[in-house]
């Protein structure tokens, strides 16, 4: 079955050449305007218009290269996701293998400089491996940096100071010290995050 808005069954051929130049005039289109291009009488194109429903073709022509539009930007930013995703998977291979290059380095480095052999400084040494940690962590996804977290607990301790000076070095000859344990309570704790 034809779509609506390519000749119909029953439709002639100049009746649909008809529909055509109505179709192309857009924004400007008008049955008198057909018909004075075309030269036929406007109410041979009015009944023609009618007949064959001109103005739910022309929707449907619309609706028709909207869907076409909408599929070709999806189709696009479709291949480009692949694309970007194919890209980053590159990229993330290409800095695990530099990490694995920059670690070799390093090791020799390292060596180089255990034997006191020039061209080597131990900063030289961490420089490579820093780099080569970050690419690690960038091409495998963990995070880049790893942030310090600093925990104060500040507390009170009750002391019966008498009590307890008397357990450790011993009261009087035979005195018996009684002594009551008592649980500490944390006051107030807080963190903070250092970076």
């Amino acid at each position: 079955m034809p779509m609506m808005f390519e000749q119909q069954e029953r439709e002639s051929n100049k009746a649909f050449a008809a529909f055509k130049t109505y179709l192309e005039l857009g924004p400007e289109r008008s049955l008198v305007a057909v018909a004075a291009r075309l030269g036929k009488f406007r109410t041979q194109i009015e009944r023609w218009s009618k007949k064959y429903d001109w103005a739910a073709r022309v929707q449907a022509h619309g609706q028709h290269l909207a869907d076409i539009e909408r599929k070709a930007a999806e189709a696009v930013v479709t291949v480009s996701g692949v694309d970007w995703g194919r890209r980053q998977v590159e990229h993330r291979e290409e800095e695990w293998s530099l990490r694995g290059e920059l670690i070799a380095a390093g090791r020799k480095m390292l060596e180089k400089f255990k034997e006191g052999s020039r061209g080597a400084t131990l900063g030289d040494v961490a420089r490579a491996l820093d780099l080569a940690s970050k690419l690690g962590r960038l091409s495998s996804g963990l995070p880049n940096e790893v942030k310090e977290v600093k925990e104060t607990v500040t507390g009170r301790l009750e002391v019966e100071w008498e009590i307890a000076l008397r357990k450790i070095y011993g009261g009087p000859e035979g005195a018996t010290v009684d002594a009551e344990v008592v649980e500490s309570k944390v006051l107030s704790q807080g963190t903070e995050g250092k970076g």
